[in-house]
């Protein structure tokens, strides 16, 4: 038997600060020995980096994930009483930010192997104010964006990414191209809380596009609408990325691959030592390749199983417990239960365990205990 560790947390951040704790400190040092906060070169540096990772012709960093969705749908002139379908198992920023713009978010059902849309339940939802879809690439595995992206064409729709979970996922086109989250609609948004695989040091955020003209719009909304300076032809806000956090980005985002690469090798060992269990482990369809920003358990007696958790310090989470259609402030929306059954079951069964990448040999052999017994 294993012995038990003091406690598990979800994440390390301590762990992961270390070996970078020199580069960091030095990184935020330079910032201020520059005295250039907004604007500056670590966030233009970033920009790029971003871009190049993700394999966009642009970047742009904002002020958090949230922001980013915000910015997009602004950029994307959408107006209040317009249709955005999405997601409703999700973080609320998803639907918060439309809501936000005055638009009105539309909820379709999951799949209910990878928690992601469902593209087939689409295209009953369309309406005439219908104007974008904006898909969740949820605990970091992409949607099915290929049958996503062939709806919108047909209805002239923009898309969307929510990607603040997903940076670096990816997966295989039917034409054997590889296309990573982010890249594939026409604005991709990114969360860079410190508990995602790329985190800063407070809230901050990116997005990415190929269009130029949408490039530029993002480039103006996010300070205020000014171009040029003091001069307004458009309303935007302060969704500025500080330079702080893109000097904390820079130093992180080259190690952004082990990152992904430690939560796949934790992601196997729980799938191994977990097959046949009461557990539905987490499910990668074809092409995909998945980076684990959570991993994601399902089983018939959850509570029982976070009290057996709980009970021996190992930390857990629920994404998500109150799917949005049935937060009390969509309650206009007229939604009710029964109305995503897909969504509401996952709802009731989803529970996640720490995959971080500093995790030790020790502590998943603990977890996989506790789990089994």
């Amino acid at each position: 038997m294993t012995t038990q560790p003091k406690s598990i947390p979800m994440l390390d951040l301590q762990a992961q600060y270390e070996p970078i704790k020199n580069d960091v400190l030095n990184a935020i040092t330079s910032v201020f020995e520059s005295k250039h906060f907004i604007l500056g070169p670590q966030g233009k540096l970033f920009e790029a980096s971003l871009a190049d990772y993700c394999g966009s012709d642009y970047g742009v960093g904002v002020s958090s994930g949230t922001d980013a969705l915000i910015i997009a749908l602004m950029a994307l002139d959408i107006k209040p009483g317009d249709e955005i379908i999405t997601s409703s198992m999700t973080f609320f920023a998803t639907a918060g930010s439309i809501a936000r713009t005055g638009a009105v978010p539309v909820f379709v059902d999951i799949d209910p192997d990878t928690y992601n849309i469902d593209p087939k339940k689409i295209e009953e939802k369309i309406t005439t104010k219908t104007k974008a879809i904006m898909p969740v690439h949820l605990y970091g595995q992409m949607a099915d964006m290929e049958s996503i992206m062939g709806i919108a064409k047909r209805h002239n729709l923009h898309v969307i990414e929510d990607a603040a979970q997903a940076i670096g996922a990816s997966v295989t086109w039917s034409d054997g191209s590889v296309r990573k989250a982010g890249t594939i609609g026409d604005i991709g948004c990114f969360s860079f809380f410190p508990g995602k695989n790329l985190g800063c040091c407070g809230d901050g955020g990116g997005v990415v596009t190929n269009d130029k003209s949408l490039y530029e719009t993002l480039i103006h909304l996010r300070n205020h609408g000014a171009h040029p300076k003091y001069y307004h032809q458009i309303i935007g806000g302060n969704f500025r990325l500080d330079e702080l956090q893109a000097a904390v980005l820079n130093v992180k985002l080259p190690y952004l691959e082990d990152q992904h690469n430690g939560r796949q090798r934790n992601a196997s060992f729980y799938n191994s030592k977990l097959e046949g269990s009461q557990f539905k482990t987490p499910v990668v369809t074809s092409g995909n390749r998945m980076i684990f920003n959570q991993y994601t358990l399902r089983c018939k007696n959850r509570d029982v199983v976070l009290e057996k958790l709980k009970e021996k310090r190992i930390a857990h989470a629920v994404y998500y417990p109150v799917p949005l259609h049935l937060q009390d402030c969509f309650k206009e929306l007229g939604y009710k239960e029964g109305d995503l059954p897909e969504t509401e079951q996952a709802a009731k069964e989803v529970f996640s365990i720490p995959v971080f990448t500093e995790l030790s040999d020790e502590d998943k052999e603990w977890i996989v205990e506790i789990l089994l017994n």
